[in-house]
């Protein structure tokens, strides 16, 4: 069963990394656009961070975890709207 078919709404970062892929010039890119949101209260997110020697991969802002660090689909959706929104 999918995550969609289960009802669940929260992504990993790297699943909501994905979804913005397009925006950004590679996938790590928008990683670190989410982690930067993450850590200035931007972007709200269930976060779990590396311990500095267990670091697996590029590393994120904060040491966050790319693949357990969870965001809810509609706080994404409002941050991604408030990027692309005009600011006065």
């Amino acid at each position: 069963m999918s995550k969609q078919e289960s009802g669940a709404t929260a992504l990993t970062l790297h699943e909501a990394a994905q979804l913005l892929a397009g925006e950004f010039a590679t996938v790590h890119d928008a990683e670190v656009a989410l982690a930067h949101a993450i850590q200035c209260g931007e972007l709200h997110a269930n976060i779990m961070r590396w311990a500095s020697e267990q670091w697996d991969g590029k590393q994120l802002p904060g040491n966050i975890n790319r693949l357990e660090t969870h965001i809810e689909r509609s706080d994404l959706d409002a941050w991604r709207a408030g990027r692309s929104s005009p600011r006065a």
